[in-house]
């Protein structure tokens, strides 16, 4: 087995008396897509962002390219090589698609005047390695569509030049349409050699576009499968229960 980009091991979280991830054991290697499924509180936004470094683990151990770390903060994960997109967007409607892809990243020139066709260009490469169907990066984000929005977000993270990108529901409240672009994204991503987490409840979506997917209930490991080999009904029977992994000791 090739050596992992990301492992976690045994990691636990827990909120007070609520325990949000217990155990938790995954592995994410370069140029894959692995999918974290479950139903609702089955802990995988939990896990999202503590490899985004938003939370930290109450016990357990991250390793990364090969060495033991921490993430104490979301800048921290950038400065590992690990990029996130939740949910929670925080792209800014007003503001044109590089001023969004460069927001608070903004490259300068060495009078330390905003460099704005530097920009520019790499937001154009940025956007043509996920061939993106976005007609102008200087329009306004608002101007776009939901699918195309969401591609200016997975874009967002190719500027700080990641290892892993970690992607959590992408696809929810899309049109069909808009899924499948979302998807062909996603897979830009895995083209270039990144290790992509992708979060969601779609196994549609999972199945379409996962090398493995891995199944958290009540923020436990239960179940491991290769995409292309898992039936749905095998899948589904790990989500909802009706198959489950012994308790670790």
């Amino acid at each position: 087995m090739r050596d992992a980009l990301l492992s976690l091991r045994r990691i636990s979280r827990t909120f007070g008396g609520v325990q949000a991830a217990v155990d938790v054991d995954l592995d994410v290697h370069r140029g894959e897509v692995l999918a974290l499924v479950g139903d609702n509180a089955a802990g995988k936004s939990t896990i999202a962002r503590l490899m985004g470094g938003v939370l930290q683990p109450t016990s357990g151990e991250i390793w990364f390219d090969g060495r033991q770390v921490s993430i104490p903060s979301p800048r921290a994960a950038t400065a590992l090589g690990i990029a996130s997109v939740f949910q929670e967007s925080s792209l800014v409607e007003n503001l044109d698609v590089v001023d969004n892809l460069y927001l608070g990243q903004e490259l300068r020139t060495r009078l330390g005047l905003l460099d704005h066709h530097l920009m520019r260009q790499q937001a154009r490469h940025h956007l043509g390695a996920l061939s993106a169907r976005v007609p102008d990066p200087s329009v306004p984000l608002r101007q776009l569509s939901a699918g195309q929005r969401q591609c200016v977000a997975i874009a967002r993270t190719l500027v700080s030049d990641p290892s892993l990108v970690v992607l959590d529901e992408p696809t929810a409240s899309l049109s069909v349409g808009q899924t499948a672009e979302v998807l062909s994204y996603i897979d830009g991503l895995r083209e270039q050699g990144l290790g992509v987490v992708l979060i969601s409840h779609n196994l549609g979506d999972v199945r379409a576009i996962a090398d493995r997917i891995e199944v958290l209930r009540h923020g436990r490991n239960n179940g491991s499968f290769l995409a292309d080999e898992a039936s749905y009904e095998a899948v589904l029977a790990a989500i909802t229960g009706a198959t489950h992994l012994p308790p670790r000791r």
